[in-house]
């Protein structure tokens, strides 16, 4: 190899290794390279969310902001949570996962339960919220729009969890991604299994939720 071949083939080389790591994913508001992890904004008008840098971020802190709130990063294990599976049942959701958040558009708190298409809304009954929530005044604390109380009660689990709303989309995908067939499939439930672990360990540390895959929303 000549010594004029040996740069150039170096920075080829170079060049192909930056454009391997270049960023997949830009802040939605201002352009912005963005990390793996980094935060998201909930859009309220159409419950969209959106991918943003920590600058953007920051500007949107303030919950009281009538277009964006900035989703936050706290992860709460409920270890003490009380829910009977009378109520439980008559919440009348047709599977045993489930999220629940304080809508400010719709003014009302809505309940959805992953499945192989997406997020499915269901029909709530107030009454049977209201008897949860006062024997639970944690749910009290739930920051509207963008916090969930999510439920994990398949087969023997009884999990309850206060996590940031994208954590529960990043759920939606692992189960629209593995879903196979009737039942789903065992790599699906190994794949929820790791998921409802990685919440169980993040709690403990205090780490942010993963990202959900681009473009979610709960409409």
């Amino acid at each position: 190899m000549s010594s004029e071949q040996s740069p150039r083939k170096l920075f080829t080389v170079l060049r192909q290794f930056v454009r391997e790591k270049a960023p997949l994913e830009l802040c939605e508001i201002c352009s912005a390279a963005l990390l793996p992890e980094h935060p998201h904004l909930v859009e309220l008008s159409s419950r969209q969310l959106i991918c943003t840098c920590d600058a953007c971020a920051v500007r949107f802190s303030d919950q009281g902001d009538d277009q964006y709130r900035r989703v936050p990063r706290r992860i709460q294990f409920l270890r003490d949570f009380h829910m009977t599976d009378v109520q439980w049942e008559s919440l009348m959701l047709p599977v045993g996962m489930a999220f629940f958040f304080k809508s400010t558009s719709a003014g009302k708190v809505a309940a959805f339960y992953p499945s192989p298409a997406g997020a499915t809304e269901s029909l709530l009954s107030l009454e049977s919220w209201e008897e949860i929530l006062e024997n639970n005044p944690v749910l009290k604390g739930m920051k509207p729009d963008v916090e969930a109380f999510l439920v994990n009660r398949i087969g023997s689990a009884r999990e309850y969890y206060l996590v940031p709303i994208d954590a529960c989309y990043e759920l939606v995908g692992i189960i629209r991604l593995h879903w196979r067939g009737f039942s789903g499939g065992s790599k699906v439930w190994e794949e929820i299994g790791r998921f409802f672990d990685r919440l169980k360990e993040k709690s403990a540390g205090g780490t942010p939720a993963s990202p959900p895959p681009r473009g979610d929303s709960y409409a």
